[in-house]
């Protein structure tokens, strides 16, 4: 027989950027004495890395959703900040040699964001490209030069838009860099006259992409790709 499982009637929340980039997020603690300004070391699959408190804690009552929050491990001992500024270094010089790479090398992709990871040497520069990008010289070059484990990561402009962050002309901050926590297709459904033949610019995202709150604000929104329906030819005369 599994235990049920007990939730917390609140729980300690803060606002942390994780590595300082992007808009705050809600984090959960168990301690009480962080503070505005501090670093912490916080969970992400599948190492951790860092962020800095933007908010201070305050106690909420717990909902479901916040089983998949965050979690934040412990405040940065004076170790982990001068780890973290080691990695923020490394970082801004990963970024900048990265991108002088892929402009000597002609590579049609965008440079999103360059991390490093606490527990290991590695380094991860995360891209978006509309079409598959030969990067093998530029691993190598990036190996060559930092001598670590590189990798690779493209994301779709969704993703792109919610690790940046920004404010959609609703005047409210993205959902997707706010509170949305898995990001799926949009897709349209009904009839031509419908959303399908309205696509006006304010239905699209700064993603470029279909507005995910389309999906809570009209009833025709979809997760599920339309299918085409046959076409009905009209009966012969005489049959």
């Amino acid at each position: 027989m599994n235990e049920k499982i007990t939730n917390p009637q609140e729980v300690i929340v803060v606002g942390v950027k994780v590595r300082d980039l992007g808009e705050v997020k809600k984090t959960r603690t168990d301690d009480p004495s962080i503070k505005a300004g501090d670093w912490v070391i916080l969970e992400m699959e599948p190492d951790q890395t860092y962020g800095k408190v933007y908010q201070a804690p305050q106690r909420l009552p717990f909902s479901p959703p916040m089983r998949v929050m965050r979690s934040i491990i412990r405040k940065a001992s004076e170790e982990d900040e001068r780890a973290i500024a080691r990695q923020q270094r490394l970082v801004e010089e990963g970024r900048a040699f990265c991108l002088e790479c892929i402009e000597s090398l002609g590579l049609r992709m965008k440079l999103v964001e360059v991390f490093g990871t606490l527990s290991r040497r590695s380094l991860t520069f995360t891209y978006t490209a509309d079409d598959r990008i030969d990067f093998r010289q530029l691993v190598k070059d990036l190996a060559r030069r930092f001598g670590c484990r590189i990798e690779m990561r493209q994301i779709s402009t969704r993703e792109e838009a919610g690790r940046l962050g920004g404010v959609d002309t609703c005047g409210l901050v993205l959902c997707c860099a706010s509170f949305l926590t898995d990001f799926k297709p949009v897709y349209p459904r009904g009839r031509g006259d419908g959303p399908q033949g309205n696509m006006d610019g304010h239905r699209i995202g700064v993603c470029g992409r279909l507005k995910c709150c389309l999906l809570y604000e009209e009833d025709n929104w979809t997760l599920v790709p339309r299918k085409s329906q046959p076409l009905i030819r009209p009966a012969k005369r005489g049959t």
